[in-house]
C-alpha cells in the first residue's frame, strides 16, 4: 500500500466533502419564501439538507482522523487488536479503523 497515494486520495475526498458542506450550508442559509405553502416545502427540504450536512460533517471527521493516522504512521492498523487492516478493506473504506474481525 502506497501511503502517498492513500494520502492523496483521502485529501481529494476531504476536499470534495468540504465543498459539499459549503454548498449545503449556503443552501440552508437562504431565506424562505413569504408564501406559506412554499415555505412548508422549503422547510422539508431544509430537513433533508440538515441530514446531508450532518452525514457530510461526520465523513469529514473520519477522513481527517484517517489523515492523522497516515501522518503518525498508524494508518492501516486495527485500533482494537493492532493487526493490519486488509488492503481490500482499506480500498473500499479508506477511513476504516478496524480489521474485519474486530469490526463485527
Amino acid at each position: 500500500m502506497n501511503l502517498d497515494t492513500v494520502k492523496q486520495q483521502l485529501e481529494q475526498r476531504l476536499s470534495q466533502l468540504m465543498e459539499r458542506s459549503g454548498k449545503v450550508n449556503r443552501d440552508l442559509s437562504q431565506p424562505h419564501s413569504a408564501d406559506w405553502a412554499e415555505q412548508a416545502q422549503e422547510r422539508e427540504n431544509d430537513e433533508v439538507l440538515e441530514s446531508i450536512a450532518a452525514e457530510t460533517q461526520e465523513s469529514i471527521v473520519h477522513l481527517q482522523a484517517a489523515l492523522a493516522r497516515v501522518a503518525d504512521g498508524s494508518y492501516g492498523e486495527c485500533e482494537t487488536c493492532g493487526e493490519a487492516i486488509d488492503e481490500a478493506r482499506l480500498q473500499a473504506l479508506p477511513e476504516a479503523t478496524h480489521c474485519m474481525r474486530c469490526a463485527h
